[in-house]
């Protein structure tokens, strides 16, 4: 006799049925061994700039944001934001960090243990592998795939799933509904964040992230968005769809205070609670990333060469550590921009409502994408 599968299991198993489809019929059993060396591969390669440089940069990226987010939404509001804890506040951020990981540790009596407990990391793994294939500079390189844009969007929609189960297995109906609403959301707004990449992709006619930011190394007027402007329009569409993948306002409907209490993450605390909100912190920067490399020039200076006024020379640096320097400098200060306007963007506008959050993804936004998509192609096929 059988038994039977039990409830926490049976939303998972719905959600691996496209992915188990798409194994079998796509990559036969003879072709795993294979799998798993490409991935070998990519990790190797990707783990010095993913290991060495963005877990430190991620960390230290957190804290400046979360205390540029406070000012910033200070300033909106006419209000001071953290004043006490240090110069100007600070040293709020380490305090509440501080307090975050000496908090207890709770798991719900009511909870699936281990998968509760692992929902955190397959969130935050699933962002940080995305880190893998960013190009930093023309010599210090991302993980060498010619489909790198692929595989960053293929690695980061995995986090839906750790975000399901981390709602699901809280056995809560607050976390549950979050859990709900984040695969809804975070499914749909896929759809038009790929076919906006897709746009980009279409006129540079590579997906290889390395390919995509050398052919923009010629100064502001070589950035894809000047270069074709109907992919300025594509890159707001790109920075719409990645607000909603982010979960930040107005479509921070899995999370909604007012609701939900803290939506999926409502049973989470201390060193769990903060991994989610790292994650959360990390698919911001890492999109914005992406959204750099696609439309606003990647790595390279804006400043072109006027005959011998070398300016792009001069800003970009002819030594191996110059090159380096340089490219570091342009690509967080442009990703900087773009999270900065995701903030701005959080506290001016309201949250939108369920309905309304579907309706702008199927009505608006998709439509709109594929139209970008087939124009631009048309117009690179002339």
């Amino acid at each position: 006799m059988s038994q039977a599968t039990p409830p926490i299991v049976q939303p998972l198993i719905t959600i691996s049925y496209p992915l188990a489809i798409t194994h079998y019929y796509l990559l036969p059993i003879n072709h795993y061994p294979l799998l798993i060396n490409f991935l070998t591969f990519v990790l190797n390669i990707g783990a010095v700039n993913t290991f060495f440089f963005f877990l430190p940069c991620l960390l230290l990226y957190c804290l400046i944001v979360v205390y540029a987010e406070r000012k910033i939404s200070a300033f909106i509001q006419d209000r001071y934001g953290p004043m006490e804890t240090g110069p100007y506040g600070i040293l709020q951020v380490i305090a509440d960090l501080l307090k975050t990981l000496q908090k207890e540790d709770i798991t719900p009596q009511a909870a699936d243990w281990w998968i509760h407990r692992l929902a955190p990391l397959i969130v935050f793994m699933s962002v940080f592998l995305g880190f893998s294939v960013i190009p930093l500079s023309r010599v210090w390189n991302g993980a060498p795939i010619v489909s790198g844009l692929y595989f960053l969007m293929g690695i980061v929609s995995i986090d839906v799933i750790g975000i399901f189960a981390a709602g699901w297995a809280s056995n809560n109906k607050y976390s549950v509904m979050g859990a709900f609403r984040a695969a809804v959301q975070l499914f749909s707004y896929e759809v038009p964040l790929g076919l906006s990449a897709l746009c980009a992709v279409a006129f540079a006619k590579t997906a290889d992230l390395n390919a995509l930011s050398l052919q923009q190394a010629e100064g502001l007027l070589s950035w894809n968005v000047f270069q074709q402007p109907l992919l300025f329009f594509a890159w707001i569409i790109f920075f719409t769809a990645s607000l909603a993948e982010c979960s930040r306002t107005p479509f921070d409907l899995p999370e909604a205070e007012s609701e939900l209490v803290a939506g999926f993450q409502a049973e989470y605390s201390g060193f769990r609670w903060a991994i989610l909100m790292l994650s959360e912190y990390a698919m911001m920067f890492l999109l914005s990333l992406a959204a750099v490399i696609l439309f606003w020039g990647s790595y390279n200076s804006p400043f072109p060469n006027f005959g011998k006024l070398a300016l792009f020379d001069l800003t970009t640096g002819q030594s191996l550590g110059a090159v380096n320097s340089w490219g570091i400098f342009w690509l967080m200060l442009k990703a900087a921009v773009l999270v900065g306007l995701q903030i701005w963007v959080r506290w001016t506008l309201p949250r939108v409502r369920i309905d309304q959050l579907i309706s702008i993804c199927w009505k608006y936004l998709t439509p709109l994408s594929v139209a970008l998509l087939l124009l631009i192609a048309w117009v690179k096929l002339l």
